[in-house]
């Protein structure tokens, strides 16, 4: 039987050489992220995470799971909303990223109630049942299967918990072409120019066009089990943050 393919960008590959595919962009960008991050977004991207921190609505007791969690940008806005009965999960696959965000929250004091765990979406190892929230930033467009890593989610939130994912979306028609634009040609000049690495930062522009649209991830994280499910655009619509929450068992 024929290995299934997904997208790596615009490339069809085998799930097996997406998997690692991402890994290698990820080992390449891990120096320069977060710098990169403020350059591409011209700091917009700190605003987002913010705002998406403050609707998860944290609960000093809440045991969260922040999924793919880079250099810990979420995480350690994440970790002071929570009280020594709480506690937080940093995962991310990419051994390089992992180490950026143990390296920050020990730089930060921040040692109790934290884990790390690398792991892939798909096949995540924890109880069933356990989480509060989980936290996904920026990081579905990557998963080499956006459906089974939803429906690994789902079985780690406890009912009446929460799953919350910031990402790049479809902006409003009249962004489009000059979103597009920025995308295609600034993205890869300012990899190639800041970190070095144009071919990596074509994959993440060409993997933000691929992503699926506002509507069309919402219809796939109720397809799973979530249910009131709703998507909050903002900057017009450039990043999206949709909610999805498990009612029961």
């Amino acid at each position: 039987m024929p290995e299934k393919t997904t997208h790596f960008g615009y490339q069809e590959v085998t799930r097996r050489e997406k998997t690692a595919k991402v890994s290698a962009v990820f080992d390449a960008v891990a120096g320069k992220y977060d710098l990169m991050n403020d350059l591409m977004s011209m700091g917009l991207h700190r605003v987002w995470k913010h705002y998406f921190v403050h609707i998860a609505n944290l609960r000093p007791h809440h045991q969260v799971l922040d999924l793919a969690a880079g250099s810990g940008d979420v995480a350690v806005r994440l970790a002071p909303r929570l009280g020594p009965k709480g506690g937080i999960f940093i995962c991310d696959p990419n051994a390089a990223m992992l180490a950026r965000a143990r390296q920050r929250l020990t730089d930060q004091g921040r040692l109790q109630n934290i884990h790390y765990v690398q792991a892939q979406a798909e096949a995540l190892c924890f109880r069933a049942n356990h989480f509060d929230r989980v936290t996904l930033a920026f990081g579905l467009r990557n998963f080499t299967d956006k459906e089974q890593a939803l429906r690994s989610i789902y079985k780690l939130i406890k009912p009446g918990g929460q799953l919350l994912i910031l990402e790049f979306s479809r902006p409003q028609k009249w962004l489009r072409g000059i979103y597009a634009g920025y995308l295609s040609n600034a993205l890869p000049r300012m990899g190639e120019i800041i970190a070095k690495d144009a071919a990596s930062y074509r994959y993440l522009a060409e993997s933000i066009h691929q992503h699926p649209r506002q509507q069309q991830l919402q219809s796939m994280l109720e397809a799973v089990g979530f249910e009131c499910c709703d998507f909050l655009n903002l900057s017009s619509g450039i990043v999206c943050v949709h909610r999805g929450y498990k009612l029961s068992v």
